[in-house]
C-alpha cells in the first residue's frame, strides 16, 4: 500500500479515537488526501515538498476553478495530516505550514424571506402526499427546520426522548462539534409534532429515532429529507436546501430582534462571530435600528 495512504488511516484512527472526530470529519479527511495523492503520484510522505502542495493547489485553482473557501479546505486537511506526522516524527517539518491561506469573502448567507418561508410551509401541507403518516412528517420535518435551525444530521438522529412536549423543548445531542444542546420551542411546533407522532403511534412505530422510515419500523433513511426537498422546490418553485432553512431560522429571529447571544445558543456556534454573521443580512432588524438614529435630515 501506498506509504502516504497507510499513515493517513493511522492518522483517521488517531483522530477517531482520541480527538472524537466525528464520520464526516473523517470523510473530508479522506476527501482532501485522495486528490492530493491522485495529483502528486507520491508514496513516501519524505518526497512531500511544498512546491508539490503548491501545485497541486494551483492546479485546482486554475484547471478546476477552485474557490477560495475550497483551497482552504484543502490545504487545512493536508495540514492537519501533516502536523500529526510531524508530531509522530515521520517528518521534520510540515510542507503546507508556510503556504498563504487565501481570504474567504464574507457572502451573505443564502436565505428564504418570511413570506416564502410561510409559503413553503402551506406548500408542505398542502402537498398531495399518498399516505397520512408521510404528509404528518414531511410537515413536522420542515417546521423542525424553520422551528429551530436545526441541522439535517441533527434532524435525522433526534431520539423520541429528545422532545418535551409537556416541557416545550428539544434536545440536540452531540451536533456538529460533538456539542449538545437544549432549548425551548414554540407551541405551534409542539402541535405539529403531536400529530405526527399520532399518526406514527397508529403505525405502532417503536423505533427510538423520532423520525421513522414509513414502512419499516426504523431510523428514516437519509434520502428522504432529499426526496421531500426536491418535491417541493419543483411544486412551490421556491428555490432551498436545508440549511438554508437554518440559515432562514436564524436571519428570521434576528428580524425579530432576538439576542445575539441566545441566537448563539439556540444555533449551538462556539464562537459568536459566527452567528454575528448573520446579522449583516436580517434587513429589517437593521433598518429598525436605523430608525433610532439621533438626528434629523
Amino acid at each position: 500500500m501506498n506509504e502516504i495512504l497507510q499513515l493517513h488511516h493511522r492518522f483517521c484512527d488517531f483522530s477517531i479515537a482520541f480527538k472524537g472526530n466525528t464520520p464526516q470529519t473523517i470523510q473530508w479527511f479522506r476527501q482532501t488526501i485522495n486528490p492530493f495523492l491522485k495529483f502528486s503520484e507520491l508514496d513516501r510522505v519524505q518526497d512531500v515538498s511544498r512546491r508539490v502542495v503548491e501545485d497541486y493547489i494551483l492546479q485546482g485553482k486554475f484547471r478546476k476553478n477552485w474557490s477560495a473557501k475550497t483551497i482552504r479546505n484543502h490545504l487545512q486537511g493536508l495540514s492537519l495530516f501533516f502536523a500529526w506526522l510531524v508530531r509522530d516524527g515521520y517528518i521534520h517539518e510540515d510542507p503546507t505550514a508556510d503556504i498563504p491561506r487565501p481570504k474567504v469573502p464574507k457572502t451573505i448567507r443564502p436565505h428564504l424571506s418570511r413570506r416564502e418561508a410561510t409559503e413553503l410551509l402551506e406548500w408542505t401541507r398542502n402537498y398531495p402526499f399518498d399516505y397520512k403518516f408521510e404528509r404528518a412528517r414531511a410537515i413536522c420535518i420542515i417546521s423542525a427546520f424553520l422551528a429551530t435551525g436545526i441541522r439535517k444530521s441533527e434532524l435525522r438522529n433526534l431520539k423520541l426522548s429528545h422532545i418535551s412536549l409537556q416541557d416545550r423543548t428539544i434536545f440536540i445531542q452531540a451536533g456538529k462539534g460533538l456539542k449538545d444542546r437544549k432549548m425551548p420551542v414554540r407551541l405551534d411546533f409542539i402541535r405539529t409534532a403531536e400529530e405526527y407522532l399520532r399518526h406514527r403511534s397508529r403505525l405502532k412505530k417503536t423505533c427510538p429515532y423520532f423520525f421513522t422510515a414509513m414502512r419499516q419500523d426504523t431510523q428514516m433513511g437519509d434520502c428522504v429529507v432529499k426526496r421531500l426537498v426536491e418535491r417541493l422546490r419543483n411544486r412551490s418553485g421556491i428555490y432551498f436546501y436545508p440549511h438554508m432553512l437554518r440559515h432562514t431560522f436564524a436571519t428570521l429571529m434576528l428580524e425579530a430582534e432576538v439576542d445575539l447571544r441566545a441566537l448563539q445558543v439556540m444555533m449551538g456556534h462556539s464562537n459568536i462571530e459566527t452567528t454575528a454573521i448573520y446579522a449583516h443580512v436580517a434587513v429589517g432588524h437593521l433598518d429598525r435600528q436605523m430608525q433610532k438614529h439621533p438626528l434629523n435630515f
